[in-house]
This record gives structure tokens, sequence and C-alpha cells, in this order.
């Protein structure tokens, strides 16, 4: 299938059958929590090896062998890596460098580095992260440096670079260009293609690798070698199903693939209900496999599933341990890290190295099953259809061991025949909360197994995958109804995202909480301007788990860790919630948020007792707003990567948004004098605002520039809550502004840059007061998301000229597309 077909599905809800063209930029199989993540990345399911949401290799392998024949539908062949010249973490090398600007042909092949200096590889900036070597040579900003190795013939298969670069960089051999990559990093070790002719320059003997790095912020490094992709050969090559089709549901991803005579469908299923806490907590996904045959006749079909011991590691090189059970019918294979580590490691684009990654199945349906490397596996199977018996290594490392079952299918007819597996994890404490370690929501009372679970969720099969598809119909449907097809289709590819990026756990006194991990980001745990703009899934489909998310701000407010009299950023770097870690505060976008979503949570569960239990913080937040709200210093919002902005009108907004929020709960607590005040104070705001931000057919970006403007994307409270602030005439010229500066794929965030945030966009788009305005507005969306070339999950960052991501990936704050959904179910 080439990259520009699109599936052709049909999805059915209720009476409404829509035929759905639809390519995700990235499609989740399994989305547990921001931990336990596996990805397509590609159109094909059997295209490339899946990945984690950071891009890291996790791989799940599935093959089906037919009347003996073994295809592939799922993952890729892994190829060998062969090393050419080795990086600073697996040899020690040293190169010539300067943190000065050099003159300009220092990347040539003869130029003479003369009062260069020499240092050891890697080198970075003084502060790395966890991935990062600690040795090497520190520089402060931009680096320099070359390289000399020595190469004994040039005869590669597929040559490239062992590449780590945090963040722009340019890399030459021989003085020709090999690879550039600018306003991008790498959070890790990964293999990168060379140009063609970089290719080329390489001979025996002598050779220059010259590269430069820039540091745009945070930790800086560099470290590259060059290593020769070897592909499988002979009898290790194995067929490959054909893909037919791709449908994206709510709780599901279905592929459907030719193997030889049969058909194979694989359905991955996340059970994130959000009516059932349990349910949605239980960390356990299933792999689901139909099988029929196309030409009439009976095959006998085998279906192999392998689980790699990177879904237990950070990193591929971490001792694994492995173990094996049966209980109550169910086999389980089980790989963890050796060194259980737990909750010791922290930060953005890390993955989990304590706990045990689970595959389970009936033992009713699994001939055979087994540990082994991911090669000997795949190769026992698709030659003998069978695997070794179980031979549990005491030590092994992430990336050479896997665990993997055979599912007999049987004899399949033109019925068919299905079978399923589970996929689990089980992290035994999921975050630190203020020192505390605390337990998944799950277990809860700690009386719980995770073999249990994956019990339960095997008795309960049948009925679980009712109430899944009964979910994804009425996901999709809610989503049609208020606001259109390719809206409905937006929403569905956001579910999944906006859930797993979270982590449901019990909290001090049993309270749930649900907290966030900043994805690709800064890896900050429960941040508030990432609360904000998800907050539309959570108040339309369970408000309890929007009130998880802002339980640890009161808290930490309340307990006086946190002493300033407005809301903090967050509580802490992933997973550890022990206090703020963010290097600044944002005093007016967070208290504005949680006053604005305490009333949220009142209109949608029709009560005030959340308001109640937090009305003296959400008063001193008040208080600080109505002093320096309206016009905001020189600080961040949420959009902080666009840099700080003084006497910001959107922001400007959301303050007045968020006291004219605290009024109406003040009122309906029969604090009259407060409400009464406090009303005043917004209704000479809202005038003072309309009047200062003026800006001719709009209103600007700040209140002291003009011919400036920016997306009011605040403003969409005034019209959800019923709070009656502006005239609506102020959302309508802004609209109508909108409509002439939007671009390729998408309407700009503001003035300033073409690029956009596309949450914000579909809240923007809610402002319209007409479906053919709010249709306008997503299309480029809608184009954004099923055409960008970067295959990684959703990035809600992105450039409105080309498509392309500009940073973020698999963040919640795709929440916010239900901005619209939100709409009607508050009507």
């Amino acid at each position: 299938m080439t990259k520009s077909c699109f599936f052709a599905v049909l999805l059915c809800g209720f009476n409404i059958c829509v035929a759905q063209n639809f390519r995700p930029p990235a499609v989740p199989l399994i989305t547990i929590d921001p931990y336990t993540s596996v990805w397509s990345f590609g159109n094909e399911l059997n295209g490339s090896p899946t990945k984690h949401w950071t891009g890291k290799p996790n791989p799940l392998d599935g093959l089906i062998r037919v009347d003996g024949k073994t295809y592939r539908f799922m993952g890729a062949a892994v190829p060998i890596l062969k090393t050419v010249i080795g990086t600073a973490k697996v040899e020690e090398y040293q190169a010539v460098y300067t943190t000065e600007k050099p003159a300009a042909d220092w990347n040539k092949e003869n130029f003479k580095a003369t009062g260069w200096e020499t240092g050891k590889a890697p080198f970075g900036t003084k502060d790395r992260n966890d991935n990062m070597l600690k040795t090497g040579t520190i520089f402060p900003k931009e680096i320099w440096y070359r390289r000399e190795f020595t190469l004994d013939n040039i005869s590669f298969e597929k040559i490239g670079l062992n590449i780590f670069h945090d963040d722009d960089v340019s890399v030459f051999i021989n003085g020709v260009s090999a690879y550039e990559c600018s306003n991008c990093f790498t959070g890790g070790y990964e293999t990168k293609k060379i140009s063609e002719a970089a290719r080329k320059s390489l001979k025996k003997g002598k050779n220059i690798l010259a590269a430069y790095c820039k540091n745009g912020a945070g930790p800086g490094y560099i470290d590259i070698g060059l290593t020769d992709e070897i592909a499988p050969k002979g009898t290790d090559v194995i067929r490959t199903a054909k893909q037919t089709s791709l449908i994206m549901k709510a709780t599901q991803s279905i592929y459907s693939f030719d193997a030889g005579p049969v058909q194979i469908t694989a359905s991955f299923v996340a059970p994130l209900l959000m009516d059932d806490l349990a349910l949605l907590s239980r960390p356990v996904n299933y792999i689901v496999y139909d099988v029929k045959s196309k030409d009439g006749k009976v095959h006998d079909v085998q279906v192999f599933t392998s689980v790699s011991g990177l879904l237990a590691v950070n990193e591929g090189n971490q001792e694994v341990t492995e173990r094996a059970g049966k209980d109550g019918g169910l086999l389980t294979l089980a790989i963890g890290s050796l060194d259980q580590k737990v909750l010791q490691r922290k930060g953005d684009d890390v993955r989990i190295d304590w706990g045990y990654a689970y595959l389970a199945a009936s033992e009713k349906t699994v001939s055979s099953s087994a540990f082994g490397t991911p090669a000997g596996l795949i190769k026992s199977f698709s030659q003998k259809g069978t695997l070794d018996p179980i031979n549990t290594m005491v030590i092994g490392t992430g990336e050479t061991r896997a665990m993997g079952t055979i599912s007999n299918i049987g004899k399949v007819d033109s019925k068919g025949a299905s079978n399923h597996v589970l996929l689990g994890y089980d992290d035994e404490f999921s975050v630190q909360y203020f020192e505390k370690n605390l337990l998944p929501w799950w277990n809860k009372s700690g009386d719980k197994t995770i073999q249990g679970e994956l019990k339960e969720a095997e008795t309960n099969f049948n009925q679980i995958m009712i109430a899944c598809k009964a979910v994804d119909i009425k996901i999709y449907d809610d989503a049609l109804k208020a606001g259109g097809k390719i809206y409905a289709e937006l929403c569905t590819a956001a579910y999944r995202q906006a859930i797993a990026a979270h982590k449901l756990v019990a909290g001090p006194g049993g309270v749930p909480l649900f907290l966030s991990k900043e994805n690709f980001s800064n890896g900050s745990i429960g941040t508030v301007d990432i609360t904000y703009p998800s907050a539309p899934l959570f108040l339309t489909y369970n408000p309890t788990l929007l009130k998880g998310m802002m339980e640890p701000i009161f808290y930490y407010s309340e307990s006086g860790k946190w002493k300033k009299p407005f809301a903090a950023h967050d509580v802490g770097t992933y997973p550890l919630a022990n206090g703020q870690t963010y290097d600044e505060d944002m005093p007016v976008e967070e208290s504005g948020n949680m006053l604005i979503l305490t009333y949220a949570i009142s209109k949608a569960e029709k009560n005030l007792e959340f308001a109640k239990k937090h009305w003296e913080t959400l008063t001193v937040w008040a208080n600080y707003l109505k002093k320096e709200g309206f016009d905001p210093a020189n600080q961040l919002c949420t959009d902080d990567f666009a840099g700080h902005l003084a006497h910001n009108t959107n922001l400007s907004i959301k303050a007045i948004m968020g006291l004219a929020s605290y009024a109406k709960m003040a009122e309906q607590l029969g604090q009259k004098k407060e409400a009464d005040e406090v009303n005043a104070l917004v209704k000479e705001y809202a005038k003072k605002w309309m009047e200062m931000a003026a800006d001719g057919n709009h209103y600007a970006l700040t209140f002291d520039k003009k011919n400036t403007w920016s997306q009011k994307y605040n403003l969409v409270w005034d019209k959800l809550l019923g709070l009656n602030v502006f005239p609506k005439e102020v959302a309508k010229k802004e609209i109508n502004f909108y409509l002439t500066k939007q671009l390729a794929f998408g309407l700009p965030l503001d003035s300033r840059k073409t690029y956009t945030k596309s949450d914000w966009i579909l809240w923007t788009a809610t402002l319209a007061d007409n479906q053919k305005d709010f249709e306008a507005l997503i299309k480029p969306v809608y184009k954004y998301v099923t055409e960008t070339t970067d295959r990684i999950p959703l990035s809600d960052w992105h450039e409105t000229t080309d498509g392309k991501s500009v940073g973020f990936r698999a963040r919640s704050v795709v929440g916010g597309y239900y901005m619209k959904v939100l709409e009607a179910k508050l009507k």
C-alpha cells in the first residue's frame, strides 16, 4: 500500500453509517499508561518495528502460519546492526573540537584544525538527562568537532549513523553533507540514514566525520558512530501478509490482512472505559485474532505473538529476568528488569524499568510458549510451527530476550475462528506522591494481584468487548452529532492518546488521582496547563477524572507545601510528584485554569461539592487574579514555547473567565456580597478589555501592540459555561478575522509565527456560531492529522505551512478536541 493511500472503512453507529477515509499519523496498539505504550508508526502494521510513543523500539511481532507457510502481519524483522565505528557508548574515542565558530571550511576533509582542543567523547553540556552518558567533554552551547576513522573495506549493505543529538545537528563525511536536522533532537541513540553522496565519499583508509551541534534548551549532547544494517537472508526471510484495511475506533485499532488463502484481522483493544474506573485502570489490553478462509477450503492455522523484553526496560542493555506460570487455566509469561529500582527513574524521554510485562492466554488455546531471543522465537515458529520448551533464563537483556506464545486456531473455514491474547504490565507502585509511593487504582487496597487481573480480564472477555464496542459507537456518534464526520474522526483519533497519557492511582484516603505526564515536552507530572486543554474529554464523560487531575494542585497549596498566592504549575517530574520542578511559575495561567475548571465541574455534575471542598484555596487564587489578572505582567502562559509576553489579551480573557466562574460559584454558595463585587469587577474588566484590545476588524495579541492578533481560545468558556461576560459580537468578529488567516494546515496560533496548536484550534472553532464556520476552521486540522509526513503519535504543535510537527507528541491535550462535544452536553 502506498503512502498516499488512505484506509477506507465503514463505521456504523446506531442509525448512522458513514465511510471513514482516515490515516492517523501513528496508530495506538497497546495503550495502558505513559510507560506501557506501543504504537505503529506508519501505514502498514508490518512495515516497521512497533515503538513506544517516544519512538524507542517496543517490538511486538505477529506471524500467522497457514498450512505450513508463514506470513508476518505485525512488526518488521529487526535488522542486525553491525558497528562500523562505535559511539562513546560502546568504545572510547577522541576528537578535536572547538566551541568558537570556526572558518567556513571547518567540515572539509583537508581542513587544518589548528588551535582546536582534543577531548573524549561524548560531548555534552554540564547538565544531562538520564539517557546521556555522564562522561566525556563539556561544551556550553555550541560545538564543532572532527573525528578521524579508518576503514579496511567499504562494502556495506545499508550504512547509517548511530547518533544521539540534542539539539540541532549537521553531520559531514569527508566534507560531504551526510545528515542534518534543525529544530529537533533525539531522546537516545538512533539509527539515521546518510545521504547517498556521503555514502559514496567513504573510502579505504582515513576518513573524517565532522559534526556541529547546537543546544537550544535543556541538556545538550552529541555522539556519533557508523553502523551497517544487515538484512535477513535465506530461510530467515518471511513472507509479508498484505494489509487490506485499518479501522480506527475509540478503544480499538483493527487491521485486516490477506495471508495466502486466509484473512486475518488483528484487533488491538484497550478497555479505557471512563465510567468504570476499575476497568480503566486495569493494566491489561487485548490482541484479538479473527481468521477465516477466503477460498472456501479448510486451512490449518496457528498465530504467533511475541513481546520484547524492551517493554520492561529503559535501555536495551539493561538486564532482565523471566518467569512463567499457570493459574486458573491461564498461561502467563513475564519479563522484568533484574534490578528493580522502583520509582527511581524520572524524566520525559524515558521508559519504565521496574515491574513486569506480561503475555497471557488461555491454556486451552496455546499450543506452545517460550522465552528466547526475538529472532530465535520467530525462526522456530516460522520453520517448525512450534517453540522450544520454556527455558527461563536468569539473566538476559531487554533487547536480546522476548516471550512468545502460539495460539492454535486450528482448522479454519469460511465461517472463521477467533482467539486472543492478553498483554499487561504490573508496575507495583505507580507514582510517588509527596514522598509516599502510591498503588495503582486497580490495586487501591493492596489486596489484588496482576495474575488476578489477568484472570478477570480473561473471564470477562466477551462482556468487556461488548462494552468497548458500545463506547466506540457512543464516542463516534456524540462527536458526529456535535460537529460532523471529520470532527468525529478527529475525536476518535484523540481518545486513547488523551487517556493513556495519565496514570490512575489511589491517593491518600482512597481519593482517585489521575496524574498526567507531559509527554515529549518536559516530563512534568500533574501540569495544570496540560489538565486545562485536555479537560473537555473528561468533563464530558467522567468529571471524577478531571477532579483527580486537579486534586494534587489543591493539596499542594492546602498542605502548606506550596506557599505562593497562586496555583502551582505542576507537582513534579513523572513519576515523582513531590513538588513543582518547572523552573518558572505561570501565576495568571494556572490560577485562571483552576477556577474555570472547578466551575465547569460544578456545571457537569450539577452540584458545587468540589468547589465547597476547596473554597478557601479558590478564594486565594481569585484574589490574586483580581489584582494581577486583567493586564498580565511579562510572564508565561500555557503556550510557553512562544516565550514571555506582557499584556497578553488572551491570558487576560482567562483571568476574566476565572473570576466570572468564581463569581458564579460564590453566588450559588450564598455569598451574595462577594459575587456582586466580583461580577462588577468582571463587567468593568470586560469593557476595558474590548477598548484596549481593539485593533480594527479584530482584537490584538497584546494591549500595547496593534497590527497583531491571536487565537482567543479562552473565550470559549464564556459561551459554554453561560458566563455571558462579553457580547457575542466579540467572538463573531474574531471568527470572521480568523477565516482570513488560515493556512494549508491550520490557523496559526498568533501573528508572531506560522506554527499552531491543534487543540486550541478546536476550541477556537467552537466559538463559531454556525456549522459552516466550525468546519472551515477544523478542515485544515484534519488535513494535518491525515497528511502530515511525521509518522508519530499525534503532535499538538505543528506548522501550518507544511503540516510538520514542531514538537510534542502523544500528549493528553488532544482531549481538548472534545470541546464541541462538551458544548453539546452543557446546553
